[in-house]
């Protein structure tokens, strides 16, 4: 029966903080070759390298990730074993670490996350950051899965794996006002007033196309990267939004915006970005599997309401 020494998964903690064997040697007093022999016998035990040697320090291994997940539970759970011995049963955690890009919806992050925030043994960690940066995390193993609008190109040295999640029309929204205007997309929106997306956004390359095969040139009062101000600009300023409905859902049940045009030309996209591992959190193939069944589903029926 293998073995698995408390005091090595403790040293390992401290040596995974530090990222140097010198600095975690002092901080736990002992000398760093007595260190490093601990470090050695633990990794011989799971037959694996935690770390990877660098000029720059210490940096975990993909193994080593995983490990350090698991002592730092094992080390809540020494600490929870002594507070339910005086005050009563605790329970352990799981831990999710999400990466959203900036313009994502936060109403589709809701819905993928939904089902594990309502789980008492999952902790959800939720970054935001361009999808370049995020990627950047998920390679570094700092993030389990990454939320983008748009899919990330696959070659021999990143194995993105991106998964569609849903697809819907975008749409123009605005007051309820605008639904009286009765204007005609795209032949009647010269000088009118819109907040878009910038030309980042694949949605606003393809609505500027359909302007200009019109002729048309509305009056552009902001472009608005963040889905939440958008959202907000829309509510506050009479102008139009071009957005996928997903993003004010909330809006148009209440009846404070209204779906004044959909434009089933252009199609946002959702998708969750994961990396080939050998340890993948079982919790992010379970989310995108629900939210595969379902995604499409709740896209339409919340572009219907």
């Amino acid at each position: 029966m293998d073995f698995l020494n408390y005091h090595h998964l403790r040293y390992f903690r401290v040596i995974a903080g530090e990222r140097n064997l010198t600095k975690a040697a002092r901080k736990l007093n002992l000398s760093p070759p007595a260190l490093s022999i601990q470090l050695r016998q633990l990794e011989e035990s799971m037959g694996h390298a935690l770390f990877e040697r660098l000029p720059t320090g210490l940096e975990l291994t993909e193994a080593g990730r995983v490990a350090l997940e698991y002592a730092q539970t094992i080390g809540r759970a020494g600490a929870e074993l002594m507070d339910v011995m005086r005050h009563g049963v605790g329970a352990g955690r799981q831990v999710l670490r999400v990466g959203a890009v900036a313009t994502l919806s936060r109403n589709f992050q809701l819905e993928f996350l939904r089902p594990a925030l309502k789980r008492a043994d999952v902790e959800v960690v939720v970054r935001s950051g361009s999808l370049a940066e995020l990627v950047v995390s998920l390679q570094s193993h700092e993030v389990d899965v990454v939320l983008s609008n748009e899919s990330v190109r696959q070659d021999a040295e990143r194995p993105w794996h991106s998964h569609l999640l849903a697809d819907q029309s975008v749409a123009l929204v605005g007051r309820p006002e605008w639904k009286a205007k009765r204007l005609k997309f795209p032949q009647d929106f010269d000088g009118v007033p819109l907040v878009l997306p910038s030309f980042e956004s694949n949605t606003r390359e393809g609505f500027e196309r359909l302007l200009a095969s019109a002729g048309v040139r509305p009056l552009v009062m902001a472009e608005v990267d963040d889905m939440a101000m958008l959202r907000l600009i829309a509510r506050e300023d009479d102008v139009l939004a071009l957005v996928p409905p997903v993003v004010v859902q909330d809006e148009i049940a209440s009846g404070v915006l209204v779906v004044t045009h959909r434009i089933a030309e252009i199609r946002e996209t959702f998708y969750a970005v994961t990396a080939s591992r050998h340890f993948p959190n079982p919790l992010v193939g379970t989310l995108i599997e629900a939210m595969k069944t379902k995604g499409v589903k709740v896209a339409r029926r919340k572009s219907a309401s």
